[in-house]
Order: structure tokens, then sequence, then C-alpha cells
């Protein structure tokens, strides 16, 4: 069967890197649907945000530190990545903070472009 255009998904990454498995398993299951052709965009909103940020350390905690892996998205195709301006300055970040290049966008453009989704997957 030939499909006539690629599904569009988003990933949207809402849960601080540690305290919860959400972000992890997010960043699992984008690399997993990275394995496919699709449309994909992932967006980071609230605590999300500390998902991306550069020079995380999780000794303390005891937990490996998994979010280097962020920087391989772009190599399983989500090359759309957005982070929310508020929650971004909320939490004291810049775009230099994050570990891989991003776009910043207001929770406008954000709810524009989850509207344009097929699926959206929330952690």
């Amino acid at each position: 069967m030939v499909r006539d255009r690629k599904t569009k998904i988003m990933f949207l990454c809402r849960q601080a890197p540690y305290g919860t498995i959400y972000a992890y398993e997010g960043l699992e299951v984008m690399l997993i649907f990275g394995a496919f052709e699709e449309d994909y965009t992932a967006v980071f909103v609230d605590d999300g945000v500390l998902d991306l940020k550069k020079d995380k350390d999780a000794s303390g905690i005891e937990m490996k530190e998994f979010s280097t892996t962020y920087r391989v998205m772009e190599d399983y195709g989500i090359e759309k990545v957005y982070v929310d301006g508020e929650s971004m300055k909320e939490r004291g970040l810049t775009p230099e903070d994050f570990m891989i290049p991003v776009e910043v966008v207001d929770r406008n453009a954000i709810a524009k472009a989850m509207a344009e989704q097929d699926i959206v997957i929330p952690f």
C-alpha cells in the first residue's frame, strides 16, 4: 500500500528529566518511532524544557545521565524541535543552555502545530 503523505506525529515532552520515568521513556519512544519514515515534531514545554539543558549531573540521585541521547534525534528524523519560550524563561534558560539547536516558539505556535498533527503523544 502506498500512502500519499507521511503521518504527522508530535511528541509533547512536559516532564522534568528526573523524578519520573516519563522523560526517559519519551526519548526512547521518539527514537523507536524514528526508525519509520513519518513527519515528526518534538515539543518541550513546562518542565520538559529541562530535558534539553546542557551539563546536567545525575550522580547525586544515582541515575544514569541519559539526556545526551537527545543529540541523535535529528539522525532519527526528528528535525523539528520546538521549545516553549515562556517555559524556558520561567526556568531561567536561554537557547544557549540547550544541548541541541531548538526553535523557541510561543504557545500559540505550539497550539497551531498541535492542531495540524495526526497524532500527539504526551510524555
